[in-house]
């Protein structure tokens, strides 16, 4: 069986009198990296563990791979929690910019419930920066992957199915970065985006200054096509996406109209999967979110994902949990049992009728997980769905209370 990584290259082409354009050959650079066996322990398998459910906000522990030969290839941490800040605001329609979307699209415009966070715990269990800079003799590198393993002058993978790693660098060429689909070598999985349009804050190229090149690639990560499925008037895959012609560049005026248009609204050219400057994208699609999410399913490439606990630096720091049968008292009288937990957990209320109360369930990063209202007076929630990993649950009573919860 042969097992294909695409390899996406972002192009910066200067034109005589022309603005800077971004071009992606993904179709001109699909190559195959494996034969074999799809039982081959060097290919991502499909995870074992937990399907998603609809409310589930999907979080995704990041590392980034610097790899410099030059002081400006080694990026500020200012300048990577930037990237990180806009992967959240583009996959969760947080973005300023989303009131941008033309109005005829505006339905169509989605949170994909999926987030970042830079990981706390790196693979032996010990607490991390989630950044890892390395030197490197290599002035810059090629699509080849090189930059993904040490004895090429790159840096290793961490486990990719508990990690998305990203690997900044100097990209020869004119590429600006490219990824590797669901289903490759676990050894090669992830992103590779040139030092100079990667975040939104430091020295950047013009055009490409607000992380959009991540957010693009990302989703191809995930799994997406580009817009105009790779050939004229082609299919992305995703039913609410317009048919294109092909990519659109630069910042196009609404309505671009092609050959392929179905009617007077034109392309999506400021969808994050065409290829217009990061300034004119601003939008991912209800299909889309779906098709993202479903990489994450019991059946998906990358559903072990769901069982990696990496942001959680408490479970880093290696101290004892808490007796399994032991109430945690708070002063407002609330307290949760049993923590640590595997199924269910109780919240009691000292008294306090709780119906229709609401709690809300939060990483130790601050992400919100879900958010419902209590049915009972002391209610037994399911947190089953939930990976191994610390949690608060916020509960909403006229005094505020937060509990902390150990996810077995």
């Amino acid at each position: 069986m042969r097992i294909f990584l695409l390899l996406c290259s972002l192009l910066f082409l200067i034109f005589s009198g022309a603005n800077a354009q971004r071009l992606c050959t993904s179709d001109m650079q699909a190559v195959s990296v494996y034969k074999g066996s799809a039982n081959n322990a060097n290919l991502l398998q499909n995870g074992k563990g937990r399907d998603t459910i609809a409310s589930e906000v999907i979080i995704v522990p990041v590392v980034i791979h610097i790899v410099y030969n030059k002081a400006e290839h080694n990026i500020s941490d200012a300048q990577i929690l930037s990237q990180i800040e806009v992967l959240n605001n583009d996959f969760g329609m947080l973005n300023l910019d989303a009131s941008n979307v033309p109005s005829v699209f505006r339905n169509k415009a989605a949170d994909s419930k999926i987030r970042f966070c830079i990981a706390q715990t790196d693979p032996s269990g010990k607490p991390t920066k989630g950044i890892i800079r390395k030197h490197t003799n290599l002035i810059s590198f090629q699509g080849d992957d090189a930059v993904k393993f040490s004895a090429a002058g790159g840096d290793d993978a961490w486990d990719s199915k508990r990690y998305l790693n990203i690997w900044v660098c100097n990209m020869g060429g004119r590429s600006l970065g490219y990824a590797a689909l669901p289903g490759g070598e676990a050894v090669k999985d992830g992103v590779v985006i040139n030092y100079d349009v990667f975040g939104s804050t430091g020295p950047l190229r013009a055009s490409f200054n607000k992380g959009r090149t991540a957010t693009h690639e990302i989703a191809h990560w995930l799994g997406l096509k580009h817009i105009w499925g790779d050939e004229t008037c082609g299919d992305d895959g995703v039913d609410d996406t317009p048919r294109q012609r092909s990519y659109n560049y630069g910042c196009p005026s609404f309505p671009r109209l092609s050959t392929c248009t179905s009617n007077g609204n034109g392309d999506m050219f400021m969808n994050f999967m065409d290829l217009t400057d990061d300034a004119c994208m601003n939008m991912f699609t209800h299909g889309q979110a779906i098709k993202m999410r479903g990489i994450f399913a019991l059946s998906g490439q990358r559903n072990d994902m769901l069982l990696s606990y990496q942001c959680d630096s408490p479970v880093a720091g290696g101290g004892p949990l808490l007796d399994e049968q032991k109430p945690m008292p708070v002063p407002s009288g609330l307290y949760i049992y049993p923590n640590p937990v595997r199924n269910y957990l109780t919240i009691a209320g000292g008294g306090t009728d709780l119906s229709g109360v609401t709690y809300t369930i939060y990483t130790t990063q601050g992400i919100k997980i879900s958010e419902q209202k209590i049915a009972t007076p002391n209610a037994q929630l399911n947190v089953s769905f939930l990976p191994a990993g610390v949690y608060y649950i916020k509960i909403r009573t006229p005094q505020t209370t937060m509990l902390k919860m150990v996810k077995l």
